[in-house]
């Protein structure tokens, strides 16, 4: 199944003011993987998911999208392959329905109006939202939001499913049914995220990025547990990994949830 992989080989990229934001970077992900991408802000995360489906392409290294490279002759096949969840669901809802911004792909694609209408209620279903499919978009909750995004992604049958940060902006319901939602999927994943709790419930792999480079990657509780590493990409360990400095229970207990101490 080739056309699930994604191979990046001493990818770099930098933006017009010369700010390099990708310094040669390389990895290969497989059919059916989960992999999770994190590090501080201007790790070079998103700008490294934007070359995953064409958004931008290579200047330096190459992408490979299943069996083609991607080129600017590639694009559209490379984005049928990859379908890219963006951080804000604005930026790419813009229609007058709920219905429409999710058939807005498959439309373009050529396909039949039966079968738009099926792919579209389809994954509507899936993301537990049909019931806001006449609704405008901009009168939605952020994760309702969220949730059209990724079904107007599901309607174009991606092998791939790509996404940055996708638990930002939403309260703790709207986390945990997004949660359950992505554990259902059986894409291959690539996660780019701030949530690392999120990366333990979801991710088996973990790639570290800090300043343009690939730090680490590797098995994500492995990834997690290596101190040195963390503090060198400023990250924390997630909150299920941290132990209470008070009663010292196994990992898991927060600092927050300890029970309250007698004096």
């Amino acid at each position: 199944m080739s056309h699930h992989i994604i191979e990046v080989q001493d990818l770099k990229f930098a933006y017009p003011d010369k700010t390099a934001a990708l310094k040669g970077i390389s990895f290969r992900i497989e059919h059916g993987e989960s992999v999770a991408v994190v590090g501080a802000n201007g790790a070079g995360k998103s700008t490294l998911l934007l070359h995953l489906n064409g958004y931008l392409t290579p200047q330096e290294g190459k992408v490979r999208i299943g069996d083609y490279p991607l080129t600017r002759k590639t694009i559209l096949e490379a984005r049928r392959t990859v379908g890219m969840v963006f951080q804000d669901p604005d930026d790419q809802l813009f229609m007058a329905t709920v219905f429409d911004d999710v058939a807005f792909g498959p439309l373009n694609l050529g396909l039949p109006p039966d079968e738009v209408k099926d792919r579209v209620y389809r994954a509507l279903a899936t993301v537990d939202i049909s019931h806001l499919s006449d609704r405008p978009p901009h009168r939605l909750s952020a994760g309702q939001k969220r949730r059209v995004a990724i079904a107007s992604v599901l309607t174009m049958s991606p092998d791939i499913l790509v996404m940055d940060e996708p638990s930002a902006g939403l309260d703790p319901r709207a986390r945990k049914n997004l949660l359950v939602l992505l554990q259902g999927f059986k894409h291959s994943k690539i996660i780019a995220t701030h949530d690392l709790d999120m990366v333990m419930d979801l991710c088996e792999r973990t790639i570290v990025m800090h300043d343009g480079l690939i730090m680490a990657d590797g098995p994500t509780r492995e990834i997690f547990a290596d101190d040195a590493l963390l503090a060198e990409s400023h990250l924390e360990k997630p909150l299920t990994m941290q132990t209470c400095p008070a009663c010292s229970p196994p990992a898991g207990c927060h600092p927050r949830l300890r029970p309250s101490q007698k004096t």
